[in-house]
């Protein structure tokens, strides 16, 4: 617990790095920013540290109603400046900033200064300038000052004069003090000239802006009109006159003082002053210096202008007035600012304002049922305010934004899709009034509640774009398939949703028009192995025909309503020892493990001689029985035909099985011997695989021989080219050899061989040694003892090697049993086999193509 104590005591807050004026790094105090500086530039880096070393964030705050001229990144405490800056209306900005490392937060308020820019012009004062000159002026009087003030500061605010060139110019000005002067040596005549139009130039300093040095200038026209010197009556100076009485002034405060002169500059008379109306008997004027002073209180004053007509006489030796002029002084009453902005409805103040509409109005619509009137009874700057709606951004807007004195509030609809009865059934906003430029910023708020009313802009929506059902086979009709569901936002009754079904799978199927519930057809049947897919659409519709769509997939569930079938209840089988024969049945059902077949023996007489491959169908002999003697031993039939009982059951449930009664008739294949033996015998179900890979076979032997004749005349060709300095001459061979062919499946000595080619010359040579040619052998010297007879018709797929000349014997072996007789006809048999399975293929095939 001590370490806890200690360790919470060690919490010291962070802190800023004071850096000093000039650094772009610390708390921003005594930082000073350009007016021109653009929005978006990083200008300073808020940065500090925490005793314990733990991350810190910076952050940044503004009064309330006041513009956010800056943001910082709290992590790196990048500050950037996100507002346009304008030292003539602000030269200061207060900005809160913080520093926290997630527990402890610590704030600074300080003062940024914005500098000045030369971004302002020169602005000439009292504008028009019409000055009015005796004649008999001086050369080098002075007749008028202008006047230009640049509201920048240092260099750029300072302001230079000069004319512009022209070569009837008769005056000169004073580049400081903007004195206008007729030039020296130049006199002024009324009956020459009466108006004179000089144009004056105001100059600035100069300085930077947007990094830049630029001059600004400003120009403005002075008109001279020259005054004839006999009887000219006084001329006031300066005009326009304005004053201004504060609520603070008392009686006796000075307002404005006039100044007149006598129109003859060789012998001014002095001036009277009066005043001849407008006075209202709350100002009066001092007859000699022309001051304007006030005789009551503020609070006593009726209006807010005062217009005086004021009187300037010459007086004479003798105490007489004379010619006399007349100008005007304008005298404005400056409020305080006393009064805070108040909110008006149809009967007075008010600070709620209720309006019901219907939802998603039409952008830009007036919001009618609101009359709102906002009024500030101050005076002039202190009678301007903003007007601010606060609540869900960019929904409505509020027309003016700035007021003087008094306006009709206007709210507008901005966002439409905002305005939804399905998200807020009312909508809650506050209105904000905030003077802008006064000290005490009054301010006042009303609120204004929306109630909406719902209308149908839903559309039914399916909680799934799709969904997949599945169903038995066989179920009745009027079953339960699956139940949809679309939902629509909308009130009333234009949330009900109406269901409905489309589309061409949809014949045997129907749906609950209110619950969405799809059931069968009272009369559908549904079979699997017809038909196993559906699908078809259905609709969910509200009661203005607004719609949506969903997909339905229906999946008809196979069930074990097939037993396995057999072609024929009594199959023939011939059965080669070594070799299986096949049966196979067929389950009409749709899916596994219904249409699966389990094959298996039910009852063989004898027992215990064949077994069968459960999966294929496939009936063979016992693994011990290997030759036709083992048969004769088994049983004492004369006959090698049995009749054994097979049954088909699928693997359903419940399961249902069939029977067949199969009659094998065995024999032996040993009429040939070798692999094409072999494949014959394994190929008798498959005629068309036999015939296939005969085929490849003699496409070889043409490929090959193709080769071979190409080789040899191409070696012929080359051999008999003529020559002239060469002759060739072929000798016939002094001895040739018989041809003698060795049968490649010749076993010697095997007793179960039942033909035996012999040689009797003893030797195996007799085949030609090229093998590029096969030249016909020369007749014989004698026959041989004994002939092959004469060749057979060749057996489809066999091959046929081409043997000139053959001498052996034939010698076959007798059989022991009577079983043997019909073994010199199995190689016969199998080939007729194959010759007609392959037709009956053939002939199904062309039956399915027709």
């Amino acid at each position: 617990r001590s370490q806890q104590v200690s360790r919470s005591q060690a919490d010291y807050a962070p802190h800023f790095f004071d850096n000093g004026p000039s650094s772009g790094n610390g708390n921003m105090a005594l930082f000073s920013l350009s007016e021109d500086t653009p929005a978006g530039t990083q200008i300073y880096v808020l940065n500090g540290t925490d005793p314990e070393n733990d991350p810190v964030r910076f952050g940044m705050a503004f009064e309330k109603g006041s513009k956010e001229f800056f943001k910082v990144e709290p992590k790196s405490g990048n500050v950037t400046l996100v507002e346009e800056l304008d030292r003539e209306k602000q030269d200061e900005i207060e900005v809160l900033v913080s520093i926290t490392d997630g527990r402890n937060k610590v704030e600074e308020k300080v003062r940024v200064f914005v500098t000045d820019a030369n971004d302002e012009r020169p602005e000439f004062q009292n504008l028009p300038f019409v000055v009015d000159v005796p004649e008999d002026a001086e050369p080098g009087s002075s007749i008028y000052r202008v006047s230009a003030v640049d509201r920048d500061i240092g260099s750029g605010g300072s302001v230079t004069y000069y004319l512009q060139v022209n070569p009837m110019n008769k005056f000169a000005i004073d580049g400081h003090s903007g004195v206008l002067r007729i030039k020296a040596g130049e006199a002024l005549d009324y009956e020459t000239t009466r108006t004179f139009f000089v144009t004056v130039a105001a100059k600035d300093g100069g300085g930077k802006y947007n990094g830049r040095y630029q001059v600004m200038t400003s120009s403005a026209t002075v008109t001279i009109n020259v005054m004839d010197t006999q009887d000219t009556p006084p001329t006031f100076i300066g005009t326009p006159y304005f004053g201004y009485v504060y609520e603070v002034s008392v009686p006796g405060s000075e307002i404005f003082t006039v100044y007149a002169k006598d129109g003859d500059q060789t012998n001014p008379n002095p001036i009277y002053y009066s005043i001849v109306s407008g006075n209202d008997d709350v100002f009066s004027i001092n007859s000699t210096s022309g001051c304007v002073t006030l005789l009551t209180y503020p609070v006593n004053l009726k209006k807010e202008l005062f217009e005086l007509r004021i009187k300037a006489s010459e007086l004479g030796e003798g105490g007489e007035l004379m010619d006399s002029a007349v100008t005007t002084l304008a005298i404005r009453v400056e409020d305080l600012n006393n009064h805070p902005p108040t909110f008006y409805g149809e009967n007075g103040p008010q600070s709620k304002f209720e309006l019901t509409m219907y939802e998603h109005p039409t952008e830009g619509e007036i919001l009618r049922g609101l009359k709102i009137t906002v009024n500030d009874s101050d005076q002039g700057a202190n009678a301007k305010f903003n007007l601010r709606l606060v609540g869900p951004s960019r929904v409505l807007r509020v027309v003016p934004q700035t007021v003087l004195n008094e306006a009709q509030v206007t709210v507008i609809v901005e966002n439409s899709a905002a305005i939804d009865y399905e998200k807020h059934q009312f909508l809650t906003f506050k209105l904000l009034a905030v003077e802008i430029d006064t000290l005490e910023r009054f301010s006042a708020t009303a609120d204004i509640i929306i109630h909406l009313l719902d209308t149908n802009d839903n559309t039914p929506k399916f909680s799934s774009d799709f969904y997949i059902a599945r169903i038995p086979e066989n179920s009745p009709g009027g079953s339960n398939v699956v139940a949809v569901t679309a939902t629509d936002p909308d009130s009333g009754l234009w949330g009900e949703v109406k269901y409905s079904i489309h589309g061409s799978g949809a014949d045997l199927f129907i749906i609950h028009s209110t619950s969405g519930i799809i059931y069968t057809q009272p009369w559908a049947t549904l079979d699997a192995e017809l038909r196993s897919k559906y699908n078809f659409y259905v609709k969910a519709e509200d009661i203005e025909g607004k719609y949506s769509l969903a997909e339905v997939f229906v999946t008809v569930l196979d069930l074990n309503d097939h037993p396995p079938e057999f072609h024929e209840n009594f199959v023939e089988k011939t059965m080669v020892i070594g070799a299986p024969v096949k049966i196979e049945a067929i389950d009409e059902d749709a899916e596994e493990p219904n249409n699966v077949i389990e094959y298996s023996i039910m009852k063989a007489d004898p027992d215990n001689i064949f077994d069968i491959n459960g999966d294929t169908g496939e009936i063979k002999l016992k693994p011990y029985i290997k030759s036709m003697d083992i048969v004769q031993n088994i049983t004492k039939q004369k006959e090698c035909t049995w009749s054994l009982v097979v049954q088909a059951r699928d693997r359903g449930s419940p399961s249902f099985s069939t029977t067949t009664v199969v009659k094998i008739d065995i024999t032996e294949a040993t009429q040939l011997k070798g692999p094409m033996a072999a494949f014959l015998m394994q190929s008798r179900d498959n005629p068309l695989k036999a015939l296939g890979v005969v085929a490849g076979i003699i496409g070889t032997m043409v490929v090959v021989t193709v080769l071979i004749s190409t080789a040899m005349f191409m070696r012929n060709t080359k051999s008999n080219r003529i020559v002239p300095a060469r002759r060739v001459i072929r000798r016939r061979p002094k001895d040739r050899r018989p041809w003698t062919f060795n049968m490649p499946f010749k076993r010697w000595g095997n007793p179960s061989d039942k033909f035996l080619i012999e040689d009797p010359s003893g030797n195996g040579d007799n085949m030609n040694e090229n093998n590029n040619v096969r030249r016909p052998p020369p007749p014989p010297p004698c026959a041989p003892s004994a002939l092959l007879p004469p060749p057979t018709k060749p057996k489809p797929g066999e091959w046929q090697r081409e043997v000139p000349t053959i001498s052996g014997a034939v010698a076959s072996k007798t059989a022991k049993k009577s079983c043997r007789k019909k073994e010199s006809e199995v190689s016969s048999a199998l080939v007729s086999e194959l010759k007609m399975r392959l037709e009956q293929k053939m002939m199904e095939s062309n039956q399915g193509y027709y």
